[in-house]
């Protein structure tokens, strides 16, 4: 595949030599043997990834901080106006990957300062509707610009083509990492789940 960069000799020349291997669709796709049991946060993925992340997380913030927005409070509004301005918390939650006892509190703080309203659920009074108001539809709408520009200087020095394969790797990361949770046995669920 030609987005496959060539790996270099980080390699130990005695070490494991990796192999693009192609997998069923769906199917978890064979492990890499990069690492060797070794590890060095300089060269993990993982751990650069997460210094990335907070840094455009910390510059986003900084950035929205005039909106009244916090990281917790930008992500959920940014879901909501990408779902049409109207969404569940257990879909917010979701989305933003937290459990839905930290969603409600996070919406709590959002509905106080007047970006979104509540309401229950007529057919189902376990879940509650979650709506954009227009100060907060203001406000998420200060969160794309914001990002563009944050990720845009995170990328700076890099070519049109380094970006779309640097998007085409975290894809390719992202599922397997999606097979790999998909093939992991299903966690209990509780009633606040039905949301």
């Amino acid at each position: 595949m030609s987005d496959i960069p060539s790996h270099s000799s980080s390699l130990p020349a005695d070490g494991p030599v990796p192999v693009a291997c192609a997998a069923a669709p769906g199917a978890p796709a064979v492990p890499a043997a990069f690492y060797g049991g070794s590890y060095c946060a300089e060269d993990s993925v993982g751990y650069l990834m997460r210094r990335v992340l907070q840094s455009i997380a910390g510059q986003a913030d900084a950035r929205l901080e005039p909106h009244e927005l916090t990281h917790g409070q930008w992500m959920p509004l940014f879901v909501l106006l990408k779902a049409g301005g109207a969404a569940t918390t257990a879909q917010v939650a979701r989305q933003v990957s937290i459990d839905p006892g930290a969603a409600t509190r996070m919406l709590d703080r959002l509905e106080k300062k007047g970006f979104i309203t509540r309401s229950r659920s007529t057919e189902d009074r376990r879940v509650v509707n979650v709506a954009l108001t227009e100060a907060g539809r203001q406000a998420a709408g200060e969160v794309p610009k914001v990002l563009s520009q944050v990720l845009n200087e995170h990328l700076a020095g890099f070519s049109f083509d380094e970006w779309q394969t640097l998007l085409s790797l975290l894809r390719r990361m992202l599922a397997n990492a999606e097979s790999l949770q998909a093939a992991a046995p299903a966690a209990p669920t509780s009633e606040e789940d039905a949301e």
